[in-house]
């Protein structure tokens, strides 16, 4: 009789240990697919670097592109050396006239600060 009692409370906590054992095998074998070195949490931030990385390299290709059209332009000719000067440096030729056109608001500003 008594073997029986303790049967009948060791069947309940046997199932109920296998469904803990079960459990926490799933959440085991979940640890390294969602935490782990692998995992999607990973994947998903290496995914996004690697197109945020691809943006910006897109972004420095369009400019070499430019400066190597500029470099073919400097290479080639005077006139690009020309219009870099004028526009960099001021330069002017020898025949030529330098007039400077100065917007009107900044002509203002500059008589309020005198």
């Amino acid at each position: 009789m008594l073997s029986a009692s303790l049967a009948d409370w060791i069947k309940p906590l046997r199932r109920r240990g296998l469904t803990w054992a079960l459990a926490t095998a799933i959440v085991l074998l979940q640890y390294p697919l969602w935490l782990g070195e692998g995992g999607w949490l990973k994947v998903r931030e290496r995914a996004r670097a690697i197109e945020t990385q691809q943006a910006l390299n897109q972004s420095l290709q369009t400019r070499n592109a430019g400066l190597l059209a500029e470099l073919g332009d400097l290479k080639q000719g005077r006139d690009a050396i020309e219009e870099r000067a004028r526009n960099e440096l001021g330069m002017i030729a020898p025949d030529e006239w330098f007039v400077r056109v100065v917007p009107a608001h900044s002509v203002q500003a500059g008589k309020a600060n005198e």
